[in-house]
């Protein structure tokens, strides 16, 4: 298999964003989109499974397993198919057509959860399916993305790195939480190098990630129907709650007023940016940085379908 690709420098592209009525603003986000397999999730990937094989934890006939919502389960099973490994992935009915069908493609095997759990999702129920696998299977690892350190470790050498290296200076950084690798990783490189910088967690409403209440939620990638157990070592300093039509009204506007096609979290954060510095004038004019974890086109039949928007969310403007 032709993995060269996979073995290049990441360093995606910082780019500068100009949101209406926010010209009092420096805005960044970074295009993670641009990442082999398409996500953030590659840098988690790849980190966790050279880190398992330099030491010895997992070997050529380890069984790998996780629950993703989709593009977790697509790095991991292609930077496994790269080093030779079995990859076992646990998934939901959330998860996109698209990402479904690579999955396929991608994996030795995947374990579809059809009930929801008692908060209302479906990671509980994935969780289960994950336990049984570990059970009945001799020589199997669980990836486990929620505690794993290495998720978080990921990002603290590579995205803020990254992020840090590329501005003089960093006021705001608005991360999306799901799995809290991310914001882990980059909160405690970031307050590292900049420790005046503000660290916003961005949660899906619906997630009882910061003590929501449960509810039905359909963008994969953000929230949680538990509490990451790697949250523990992030630096977070606000958390701002999107609705998840909010969301999905920022990915159109991504797309039409900045031409860029990126999934659902990165609506989410992009609200989230616009909402906080609506009416949040300061003495100078702050840099703010975010990410913007995938693309677009594997939410073509969900978030970028107006027929599927107005069946759970109403009339779509």
């Amino acid at each position: 298999m032709t993995t060269e690709y996979l073995d290049t420098t990441w360093n995606n592209p910082l780019i500068k964003i100009k949101p209406e009525g926010l010209d009092y603003i420096n805005f960044f986000a970074k295009l993670e989109l641009f990442n082999p397999t398409g996500s953030i999730k590659d840098r988690p990937a790849s980190f966790i499974i050279n880190r398992l094989l330099e030491s010895g934890k997992i070997n050529n006939e380890t069984a790998i397993i996780e629950s993703s919502s989709g593009n977790f389960g697509i790095a991991l099973a292609v930077y496994c198919k790269a080093r030779g490994l079995k990859f076992y992935c646990v998934i939901d009915p959330n998860i996109s057509k698209t990402n479904e069908y690579l999955l396929k493609q991608l994996c030795t095997g995947i374990i579809k959860v059809q009930k929801r759990d008692a908060s209302g999702g479906y990671l509980l129920n994935r969780i289960k399916e994950v336990k049984i696998f570990l059970d009945e299977v001799p020589n199997s690892y669980w990836i486990n993305q929620y505690a794993n350190p290495y998720n978080a470790q990921a990002y603290y050498e590579t995205l803020g790195k990254e992020i840090c290296e590329s501005l003089p200076n960093i006021d705001y950084v608005f991360i999306g939480v799901g799995s809290g690798g991310t914001i882990t990783g980059v909160s405690r490189k970031i307050k590292e190098e900049f420790p005046m910088c503000k660290v916003v967690a961005v949660d899906a409403k619906g997630s009882v990630i910061f003590g929501g209440k449960a509810e039905k939620r359909y963008i994969p990638g953000i929230g949680s129907s538990m509490v990451p157990e790697i949250l523990k070592e992030a630096k977070i300093d606000e958390v701002i709650t999107v609705p998840e039509s909010d969301a999905i009204k920022s990915c159109h506007k991504l797309l039409r007023k900045h031409s860029i096609f990126a999934g659902g979290s990165s609506g989410s954060v992009f609200f989230a940016v616009e909402k906080y510095f609506e009416f949040k004038k300061t003495a100078i004019i702050p840099t703010v940085v975010t990410v913007f974890p995938d693309r677009g086109e594997r939410y073509i039949n969900t978030i970028y379908n107006k027929d599927w928007y107005e069946k759970l969310f109403g009339k779509l403007d």
